[in-house]
């Protein structure tokens, strides 16, 4: 596991961790070329559901499909699945607005779906502040039955809300977000994000101390959410990781802007995000945090797989998401270095060969 900080990873050591999955959907992701969180778009409000089903069931009920596209490149749900299934991690899952219902038990915030941020009005000003408050009142219950709360996100589209949203927040992020796919499309993030300044009459830094606003007009319901538990958890005296990309960076940035302390708060991701040379989810998360918030980065050797839909994540697709390579660290830190990435490789790929095998049973039963 590798650390990209000086701070040392013991102090975030954990013996019963929860992780927290925020579904949500934003129409930011059907403006085409901005993601690939889905195998075409009128499928992308599946994702989220989906994810959450088949972390639950192993399998989609909301879809018939098998969550790999065709060439085989599988959700990173399935990392998720594998990590949590091999150690014990219980998790949740929250519904901040997915469009679709997911058929599985999951905590609801009572949200609507988000809306396209190029239009300059993304979430209704009252539902940011109660995202807000419901994951802040979550977050104390979750900080009373776990000593790290690891948090992550499915959303199609969030790198860009994310940019919107630490645009609005006067930090310098274009060109350093992430993004689904090996070219990331960062000429179009900031022409959408240019286009909803516009639309809303702002400018980048306008909003440095109206985090609210800068959610509603550019950004999703999922960061609020996020942010509410964070602050909740944190306002225990609990810890937290950020499991995900650049995404959370926005969620840092909405923190400090609310002058919340950042003490007990770290991002966990996958080196395929933290050595992405189209990002800098390292540097970015410096500067927003003034060096206090270590990036953690997980290595599950995708490289080394024998299979090529797993490998597809350290050639730059997909990278992280629903939590893959936080939950992956906690893992690790509740076994105490008795497991390390290589050992989570064989269970992601064990995993990996029963999807598929249940693909091809189900394309014999057709």
């Amino acid at each position: 596991m590798n650390h990209r900080h000086s701070s040392s990873i013991e102090r975030f050591h954990c013996t019963n961790p929860v992780f927290v999955c925020v579904i949500s959907y934003t129409e930011t992701s059907t403006i085409p070329g901005i993601t690939i969180a889905g195998a075409s778009p009128e499928l992308m409000k599946y994702t989220s559901p989906a994810d959450s089903e088949f972390l639950y069931y192993g399998y989609c009920k909301c879809l018939e499909e098998v969550p790999i596209t065709p060439d085989g490149k599988p959700t990173p749900a399935i990392i998720t699945r594998s990590v949590v299934g091999a150690t014990d991690i219980p998790f949740f899952v929250v519904d901040a607005g997915s469009m679709i219902k997911p058929l599985v038990p999951c905590i609801s915030f009572d949200q609507e779906y988000g809306k396209n941020i190029a239009f300059g009005s993304a979430v209704d000003p009252g539902n940011v502040k109660k995202a807000f408050e419901y994951g802040n009142l979550l977050g104390t219950q979750l900080s009373k039955m776990s000593d790290l709360v690891v948090v992550g996100e499915s959303i199609p589209g969030g790198t860009t809300t994310a940019l919107g949203v630490l645009s609005a927040l006067g930090a310098s992020a274009e060109f350093r977000v992430s993004s689904s796919m090996p070219n990331n499309p960062h000429n179009l993030k900031n022409r959408v994000i240019s286009q909803g300044m516009t639309n809303a009459g702002i400018k980048r830094g306008d909003l440095k101390s109206e985090p609210f606003k800068a959610i509603s007009i550019l950004g999703d319901p999922m960061l609020p959410s996020i942010s509410g538990i964070a602050a909740g958890v944190l306002g225990s005296g609990g810890k937290v990781m950020l499991a995900g990309g650049t995404q959370m960076t926005a969620v840092i940035a909405i923190l400090k802007s609310l002058d919340q302390p950042l003490d007990n708060i770290c991002i966990g991701t996958t080196v395929y995000v933290a050595r992405d040379q189209t990002s800098d989810l390292v540097g970015l998360t410096e500067s927003l945090s003034e060096k206090s918030v270590p990036v953690y980065a997980s290595n599950l050797h995708m490289e080394e797989s024998s299979i090529d839909g797993l490998q597809a994540f350290s050639k730059g697709y997909v990278k992280d998401g629903v939590g893959a390579g936080g939950v992956s660290i906690a893992a690790i830190l509740k076994l105490s270095g008795r497991i390390n990435g290589e050992n989570l490789l064989y269970f992601i790929e064990r995993e990996y060969n029963r999807l598929v095998l249940s693909r091809h049973h189900t394309q014999a039963s057709l």
